[in-house]
Order: C-alpha cells, then structure tokens, then sequence
C-alpha cells in the first residue's frame, strides 16, 4: 500500500481502524477522532455563524416515512431493514432530509420565519456491495455536514449564495484552491412533474452562473427528487473528489406534507435545498490526509506541541509547560520517559507533531522555550510568548 494512502497514514499514525469482521465500519481512535472533532466543530461554526439550527433525529425510523419520501422505492436494497417486533418495519437512515422535513412539519409556519436553515451531522447507514469498500472513503456507516434550507422561491438564488460563499471559504482555508462544477440533471427514475424539473434545473443553473460558476453538464445524475451542483476538489497529486453539493427539491415537501402559510393565508409548499460542504466527515478526512502526506495543518493537528525535557531535571518545567500552552488553548503534550532528546524528536515527527517545544535547563532558569518546527527552524521565546504565537496560528 502507498505511504501517502490514508488507510497506511491512518494505520501509522494511530489515527482509525477497520476490522474484517465489521467491513465498512470505522472505529476512530483518540487521536483520529480528535481531527474528526476539530473538523466538525470547525465547519458547525461556520454553519451557525450563517443562522443555522443544528438538530438532531433519529437513525431509525418507520418504512412508512421511507415509503412516502420515495426513498423505499429508490433506496431500498442499500437500507439497513429491521423488524421491529409489532409487525412494523425500520430502516436505519440512508440520509438525514426526511427527519429534518419531520421537525419543520411539527407546527404552523408563517412565511414571514422563512427561510429556516436546519443543519445535522447525521449518521446514515447505507449497505453498499462488500468490493465497493474503500477504507473511510466508501464505508457502510459515515456522518454527513447535513444542511437544509426551506425557503420560498424568491429566495433560492441567495440561499445558494451564501452556500457557495461558505463553500468557497471552507475549501480555501482547507488548501483546495483547485474546483470543479457539474451541474447534475434528472435521473431516468425520479419523482415530480417534468414543470417542477424544468424549474428546478433553471433555477440552479442560473443561481450557479450568479455566483460566477463555470460547470460541466452531468447529464441523467441529479437525485430521485432534484438536481444538483458537485463540487469536486483537486489534491496536490493532481486527483478529483468529489465533496460538496447543493440540491435543489420541490418534490420531498410536497410527499411529506410540508407548508407554510403565504401573505395570502394560503398554504405553500416551500422549496427544500439540501447541501453539504464536506459530505462524509470521513471521506474527507481520508483526502485531506492523503492531500497533505499526513502533516495536516497546525489546527487540525491531535496534538500541535509536543513538549520535550532535555534531562530528567527539567521534567517538572516541562509539566508547567505543557499547563501553559493547554490553557492558551494549545493541544500539547509532555515528550518525557528513557529515550534520548534525538529520538524523542523522531517519533514527533513520525507522529506528524507540528511543533516542538524543548526544555533544558537555560529555558527552565528563564522561564522560556525553545521551539522547532517541522522543517527544523527553531526560536527561543518566553513560555507566555509562546503560548501566544501558538494560540494565534492557524
């Protein structure tokens, strides 16, 4: 296996797993989960700043609900089915849009509260064939940045807007300069009228084109109830993933019920956009590991600092070294036991530490630290300093 494939990144840097008896599932370690966290938190942030509602809904839920979203009919032989002991059947959810509908439908909305922006990391499950499997990037249990939009018609050009900015953000603060657009359009099965198609293609089409997209035409690969802008990101190795995607539906809220009252007190069905930036949490988690041969950036680091005595003598600074840098906000580590100085600052840089910090017996009389980067330059600053610099990086 490359040295740059996540599975042997993830394998060496302790970061996840994958077990035979359990294909598809991924067991995250503590410092693999810790990147997960960081990333999604990162991204909820970003969500909530732009007047999202996070949610939360349940992974099982009735096949009825299945059966009226269309998702049974399109979906069924990659639903994780049980029964569910009254003569009733469950399915684990292959993708979060039904729940959120679920939760707008709970009471009488005005137009005047739209749009209503739901996000979810939702955890879906999908029984995708056993030779598909490719370590985090295709697996059977993934979490997705979920978003759904429900707004009027006269508000889909913003909404895609603000997504696309988001998008654009993200990605560049991520090291994806490089991205590509498709425009993908109706599927031979699908639901809806061919006029709610129509509609739909235009309308993104032209929400694309006033965000100064250029996209390629993706013919027949929009979703079941709608179409869809792909937004594929280039790695330094020159290869394309797929990872953003923004839909747009007046097919689901129809099925499911879904109204608000208009100015005239007549009830509407809103427009449904569904997007997500990443996509699978760990999907993009493998690119980004593979984009960066591992050495991910300073704030996506488990551990940004591992903090290194020189001699036993200097072990109890080192302790109120690494106090220092935590409570700056910095993820550090005490770099202590037998090993010598050299080794130590092997395995930090096998583990892809971004930074250490060296103590002897100079830096504990002065209060001070010696830092050194992975490409090997070194400063020597006050502990306070330090733990400044370090908590201002990005």
């Amino acid at each position: 296996m490359d040295q740059h494939d996540h599975r042997s990144l993830g394998n060496r840097l302790d970061l996840f797993h994958i077990q035979d008896d359990a294909p598809g599932m991924v067991f995250w370690h503590p410092r693999g989960y810790a990147v997960y966290r960081l990333l999604e938190d990162y991204i909820r942030g970003q969500l909530r700043r732009l007047g999202y509602a996070e949610v939360r809904t349940p992974q099982l839920l009735p096949r009825d609900l299945w059966e009226r979203s269309g998702h049974w009919e399109k979906f069924r032989d990659a639903m994780f089915v049980v029964d569910a002991g009254d003569g009733r059947q469950m399915a684990l959810k292959p993708m979060s849009c039904p729940g959120h509908l679920q939760i707008f439908n709970r009471r009488r909305r005005s137009w005047r509260e739209l749009p209503v922006r739901f996000c979810e990391f939702g955890a879906c499950h999908r029984d995708e064939p056993s030779g598909s499997m490719h370590g985090l990037m295709r697996t059977r249990a993934f979490e997705q940045d979920d978003a759904h939009v429900f707004c009027r018609e006269a508000d889909v050009e913003a909404e895609v807007s603000r997504f696309v900015g988001l998008l654009r953000r993200v990605y560049a603060e991520l090291g994806f300069a490089d991205c590509a657009v498709a425009l993908s359009t109706r599927p031979p099965l699908r639901a809806g009228s061919d006029a709610d198609w129509d509609w739909a293609e235009a309308g993104l089409a032209e929400a694309a084109r006033a965000n100064g997209l250029d996209f390629t035409i993706a013919a027949g690969q929009g979703a079941f109830y709608g179409p869809k802008l792909e937004f594929a990101l280039r790695d330094r190795l020159g290869r394309s993933w797929q990872c953003g995607t923004v839909q747009l539906d007046r097919v689901l809220p129809g099925r499911l019920g879904t109204s608000y009252v208009a100015p005239d007190g007549s009830a509407v069905v809103p427009v449904m956009i569904h997007h997500a930036v990443f996509g699978s949490m760990g999907r993009f988690i493998a690119m980004l590991l593979e984009h960066h041969g591992g050495a991910l950036p300073f704030w996506l680091a488990p551990e940004q600092v591992a903090v290194a005595p020189i001699a036993r003598e200097q072990a109890g600074y080192a302790a109120t070294v690494v106090d220092g840098f935590a409570a700056a906000g910095v993820r550090a580590v005490l770099s202590a036991g037998d090993d010598s100085l050299a080794r130590r600052i092997v395995v930090a840089h096998d583990e892809q530490v971004p930074v250490m910090a060296i103590v002897g017996a100079r830096e504990a009389a002065a209060g001070t630290v010696t830092l050194r980067e992975r490409d090997g330059t070194q400063a020597v600053l006050r502990l306070e300093d330090a733990a400044a610099v370090l908590a201002a990086r990005r």
